[in-house]
């Protein structure tokens, strides 16, 4: 999917490496876009680049035993000239990093704890943003004109909201292509339908249930959206792209 990053792969200074990253969609300022990654043919003036931030294995060594701060050290010498970025360390204490990353404009900041082995990652975001499994959809010209999504809990997929912002006419013909496998008779959903609809449009009654078709919740979306509401439904949502890394199942309200 990726010939650029691929290529760069191609390069490491090592016979045999796993190197741990992330591949990014950058703007002509180098700001990344999630957007943009999704749906790279109505960006064209991105660029899709690779950002190491650890190494695992290195030419048949195991490096997982050793503290982070080496382990950069090594990925440091083995992305060195390969076209892959290094995902740097951010100076300065946590509010002078979470200031300056809000005024660039990032989504957020991951955090890890320095010099020493622990699973405890810690992500700040900055807008919200989260993904959310996908029950179903109300049709229109295009395909798809709103999302219904949602999360779960211990009682089962609850519903969130409906998605309508954030699509155009094509990625509503592909994100229908990809639900149209899936439906379903029943809806999954086991808040649904609410007595009313919420002041935002979030809820959706018995009788806009007609309008509904449902797929079965394997899918799942990145969305952006302002808050929740009162109600717990999503304010503003905006559709981001779907998530082919993410187990349904693993979703739950963040």
């Amino acid at each position: 999917m990726y010939p650029r990053v691929a290529a760069a792969g191609l390069l490491l200074n090592a016979d045999q490496a796993v190197v741990v990253g992330e591949v990014v969609a950058l703007d002509t300022q180098g700001t990344p876009s999630f957007h943009a990654l999704q749906h790279r043919g109505s960006h064209p003036g991105h660029q899709i680049v690779f950002y190491a931030f650890d190494l695992l294995h290195l030419d048949g060594k195991d490096l997982t035993g050793e503290p982070l701060l080496k382990r950069r050290a090594r990925l440091l010498k083995v992305v060195e000239g390969s076209d892959l970025l290094l995902s740097k360390e951010l100076p300065g204490s946590p509010a002078a990093i979470v200031e300056a990353v809000r005024g660039l404009g990032l989504e957020g900041v991951v955090a890890k704890r320095k010099g020493e082995r622990s699973d405890a990652w810690q992500k700040l975001k900055l807008e919200n943003q989260q993904e959310f499994v996908i029950g179903g959809y109300r049709p229109g010209s295009n395909g798809v004109d709103a999302l219904l999504v949602g999360y779960y809990d211990d009682t089962g997929l609850r519903f969130a909201g409906k998605v309508r912002a954030g699509f155009v006419p094509h990625l509503r013909r592909e994100v229908f292509k990809a639900l149209k496998p899936h439906h379903v008779d029943a809806c999954p959903f086991v808040d649904l339908p609410n007595p009313k609809s919420s002041r935002w449009g979030g809820g959706v009654t018995a009788e806009e249930m007609r309008e509904m078709h449902w797929v079965k919740p394997e899918l799942a979306a990145q969305v952006r959206f302002v808050e929740w509401t009162a109600e717990g439904r999503l304010r503003h949502a905006a559709f981001l792209g779907l998530r082919s890394d993410k187990s349904a199942r693993e979703v739950r309200r963040e």
